[in-house]
């Protein structure tokens, strides 16, 4: 008999369609997630839903970040999607791939100091506006154990 064990629990994940598969820089979606546990370390992903026609091997987002009792802090991130080599680093079905990118590296410990409500907004920062054949733009935050 075979065991596995889990080394991450899911404690958020939501994901935002974008009408009509485009993402106007106008339009920065919002993520608010509790932390109750801040003895643990977690891991942040932004997840992003694109079909075959996406026209570039990344994605430039603006992440805000704002945790209990503080002012929102900004991120820049250049979010590789594809390379020649490999083409679209993402999980893919027909035409549609989804990228679960990491916002810390897999070797930090990404430690929520205080508990209470955290939020993220997204903004697409790429010189096409609006962004074509985006579908969906999300966050997923996991409990390392």
């Amino acid at each position: 008999m075979l065991l596995e064990t889990c080394t991450t629990i899911d404690i958020y994940e939501k994901n935002i369609v974008l009408p009509k598969h485009r993402w106007p820089a106008s339009f920065k979606p919002e993520f608010t997630f509790t932390i109750e546990d801040t003895s643990v370390p977690y891991q942040v992903y932004l997840v992003v839903r694109h079909n075959e026609k996406y026209n570039y091997n990344n994605l430039w987002v603006n992440i805000y970040s704002q945790m209990p009792g503080d002012s929102a802090r900004k991120n820049v991130y250049e979010l590789p999607l594809a390379t020649n080599e490999k083409g679209w680093l993402a999980t893919g079905m027909d035409d549609i791939y989804e990228h679960r990118i990491p916002l810390t590296s897999p070797l930090d410990n990404l430690i929520f100091k205080k508990q209470g409500n955290y939020k993220f907004i997204v903004e697409q920062i790429m010189r096409e506006d609006p962004l074509e054949n985006v579908l969906s733009v999300g966050l997923r935050v996991e409990k390392k154990q």
